[in-house]
């Protein structure tokens, strides 16, 4: 969620020359660099700046977020000063190449690198501004590669408390195996974590919390007694609840899952234990609007969690999400925001089994959005629930239709592939003709076979490949596929890109 080290990527990066148009959409306030990367990196090491890197897209509810809570703060606009910031939109020019090359995939990503080129930390886009504005001053004044203090921390060597505080806070989630395999991530956690000094408790308990997190996302193994004692140690604890609410609010359902057995005593204990805490946090105005509502996400989905399929949630708590979810709207005004927030309270009323409320949520923003097409698909996903196909498929359309930027464009033109290839699988001329209009885009896009976009067609074409399973579709699907071929042919031999191309062709299905 790969072998090509960063180091290597730079010299590449710096060797081309690569670009990426300016766009509009970059946080304001800010003399965010936005044209030549090499250039900025060339400006970082004349000035002796670290450079700070952001990676996002507009659309994107996270970096919506973070524009809201971390980037609009004097204390980070005044950082800024103290190094070179780089804003790369993901629809930009070469932008989805540059994310091949740095090892980015999900937006938001934000690194802070020394003005050599090498990578200090991947800062963490899921915790609260403070936290943020903490790492980020912790490692422009450490400035030492996280990946040489892993190592050191790894051999049994002293690390300092600001070491031990930005591998802890550092962005395993994001990390696309730049220190660890994805693989052995979890059991290095929980080796770092054993590591960590008794004097340094937030980082040994959030290390060990972000391994039980990993293990249980894994879902190979089961949790160990150590591991539900410090659970509920940490659960018991307001402030300790407080300090690790990213990892108890993102992976509640999959820890609660991995470290106790459904009708157990021990999943009721953990399960009321782990409510009270959410609750705590729903209720917790020094967290975001958006991170109360997170805290309440997953109190839904803890109720659900051994409920029978078509079970109805409690009044008491269906309450709840009406009176947050309206709360939410009416005080939240700032518009980067608000794509944020809109997003999470819709997904939550939708969880809730709320459709209809959902969907008037959806509608209403999509007046005020500034990209009203990301809410289409969640309102495509409403209808789908209802089993209203026809409707799910109009929204996904439009949703396609109205979407902007390369890379957003092949991403939601895949989503309407596949939700198509589920939804009317019958409709050959449709499903064929859609797949051909994206593709169409893509022969006229620049740098269209890397990162998210590469990604995009590829789902495409194993979507179309189950899709024909049975050899039914065999001549629509071979003439995409000849469409496609066409576009890899047209590559430069020299280009990379020719044999990414020509390896979507052999779908995994």
């Amino acid at each position: 969620m790969r072998t090509v080290k960063l180091a290597n990527s730079l010299a590449l990066l710096l060797i081309s020359g690569s670009t990426f148009a300016a766009s509009s959409s970059a946080p304001a306030g800010i003399a965010w660099e936005q044209g030549d990367v090499a250039a900025a990196f060339a400006k970082a090491k004349a000035e002796k700046k670290p450079l700070f890197l952001y990676w996002g897209a507009t659309w994107c509810p996270p970096c919506n977020q973070i524009k809201a809570t971390v980037f609009n703060q004097q204390r980070f606009i005044d950082r800024t000063k103290q190094f070179i910031p780089v804003y790369i939109d993901g629809d930009s020019a070469g932008a989805q190449k540059l994310a091949s090359q740095f090892k980015v995939r999900g937006y938001p990503s934000m690194i802070l690198f020394k003005p050599d080129g090498s990578e200090i930390t991947r800062l963490p886009g899921e915790v609260d501004a403070d936290r943020y504005l903490s790492t980020l001053e912790l490692g422009l004044s450490n400035a030492r590669p996280v990946k040489e203090t892993l190592s050191s921390a790894l051999a049994g060597g002293k690390l300092s408390s600001d070491d031990w505080r930005l591998l802890a806070d550092y962005s395993w989630d994001s990390d696309q195996a730049q220190l660890v395999p994805e693989d052995q991530l979890a059991a290095t956690l929980k080796t770092l974590a054993k590591s960590v000094p008794a004097a340094e408790s937030y980082a040994s308990t959030h290390l060990q919390l972000k391994a039980i997190a990993q293990a249980a996302g894994d879902d190979k193994t089961t949790g160990s007694a150590e591991e539900l004692t410090l659970v509920h140690k940490v659960l018991a604890d307001k402030q300790q609840t407080r300090d690790n609410f990213d990892v108890l609010v993102n992976s509640a359902t999959e820890i609660v899952g991995y470290l106790s057995k459904a009708q157990t005593s021990e999943r009721s204990q953990l399960s009321e234990a782990w409510n009270k805490a959410l609750q705590q946090l729903a209720l917790d105005k020094t967290l975001s609007a958006n991170d109360r509502l997170s805290a309440l996400t997953s109190q839904v989905a803890l109720a659900k969690l051994d409920a029978a399929k078509d079970s109805k949630l409690a009044a008491p708590i269906i309450k709840e999400v009406l009176e947050r979810v309206a709360e939410a709207d009416k005080t939240t005004t700032n518009g980067y925001e608000r794509q944020s927030v809109i997003s999470t309270a819709a997904y939550t009323l939708s969880e809730a089994g709320l459709l209809d409320e959902s969907d008037v949520l959806l509608k209403a923003e999509l007046k005020r959005s500034h990209a009203p097409y990301y809410f289409m698909l969640s309102l495509g996903s409403n209808a789908k629930k209802r089993g209203d196909k026809t409707g799910a498929l109009g929204w996904y359309e439009e949703a396609y239709k109205k979407s902007e930027g390369p890379a957003t464009r092949v991403q939601w033109g895949s989503s309407y592939v596949s939700a198509l290839v589920d939804l009317a699988p019958q409709n050959e001329e449709r499903i064929e003709q859609t797949a051909q209009s994206i593709l169409k885009e893509v022969a006229v896009t620049p740098n269209a076979f890397y990162e998210r976009s590469r990604r995009s067609i590829e789902k495409i074409v194993n979507k179309l490949a189950t899709w024909n399973k049975d050899k039914q579709h065999d001549a629509a699907v071979g003439r995409v596929l000849t469409q496609l071929n066409g576009i890899c042919s047209k590559l430069p031999a020299s280009d990379p890109q020719r044999g990414i191309c020509q390896d979507l062709l052999k779908p995994k299905a």
